[in-house]
């Protein structure tokens, strides 16, 4: 006989994975708002190897439009240049020989639009995976009746259930419309 609260654990543990990879996914989406995260994925070519933009460099953001990239050695500006501008960050850097400067531009309206369609897109994928989670634990359940599960036990497993599922669909929605506020203020 399956273990209800084991179970139960099990698909909040999974939700709360969708909710996280939520969270990642908007972080790496710019809003107009200077954010070191849209960096997260660059790697640069260092003494022979690929290695984050993180471990060559300090980056930064001196002010709301702004992030500065200064390397640690000054022979590797060039190569974080080439990794910034073959990126899919899509902004030209400035190099003034030892920072470099990336100037975040102001989205108009139609890129805004775009992006939020985006951020929506991201978070129906997330809502799908906690609906998955929903199908298959309530699966499990059904399938433990026939094992020797009490039928009010797996009721009130599938309510329990219920509710885990509309406390991270809220979740996932709220961190929707904060990121879509994020991308509408001008």
């Amino acid at each position: 006989m399956i273990d209800v609260k084991e179970v139960l654990n099990d698909a909040e543990e999974r939700m709360e994975m969708a909710s996280l990879f939520l969270e990642d996914q908007l972080s790496h989406i710019r809003a107009g708002r200077a954010n070191v995260a849209i960096l997260d994925g660059i790697k640069v070519e260092s003494y022979g190897m690929m290695v984050p933009l993180n471990q060559v460099a300090n980056v930064s953001t001196p002010d709301a439009r702004t992030i500065a990239i200064k390397p640690w050695d000054k022979k590797a500006i060039r190569d974080i240049e080439k990794a910034i501008i073959n990126s899919e960050v899509g902004i030209t850097p400035d190099n003034n020989g030892e920072v470099i400067r990336l100037a975040i531009p102001q989205p108009t309206e139609e890129r805004r639009r775009e992006l939020s369609k985006q951020c929506s897109k991201i978070a129906e994928k997330a809502k799908v995976e906690v609906r998955n989670v929903r199908g298959d634990i309530k699966d499990k359940l059904k399938k433990a009746i026939k094992d020797g599960l009490s039928e009010d036990l797996e009721k009130d497993a599938e309510n329990d259930l219920q509710k885990l599922h509309d406390k991270f669909i809220a979740k996932l929605d709220k961190l929707l419309e904060e990121k879509n506020k994020e991308i509408m203020t001008v």
